[in-house]
């Protein structure tokens, strides 16, 4: 039972810095794939995503430790 709970901590902690990654370097990712256009609007969305991505980590991490 042991295992499992780290095993669930570590993906929630995974899940947290991916969220956090793409809200910090989300226009980096908007010009990657996006066109010059739609820069700004895609960077919103992936702060957007990246926050909510964060909050479902944040999330599960809490549920796994208690």
């Amino acid at each position: 039972m042991e295992i499992i709970k780290l095993i669930g901590m570590l993906i929630a902690l995974l899940l947290a810095m991916v969220g956090v990654i793409c809200i910090y370097d989300a226009r980096k990712l908007a010009k990657k794939y996006f066109s010059f256009h739609d820069q700004n609007e895609g960077a919103k969305w992936f702060k957007i995503g990246g926050f909510f991505v964060t909050m479902i980590g944040i999330i599960s991490l809490y549920f796994t430790v208690v």
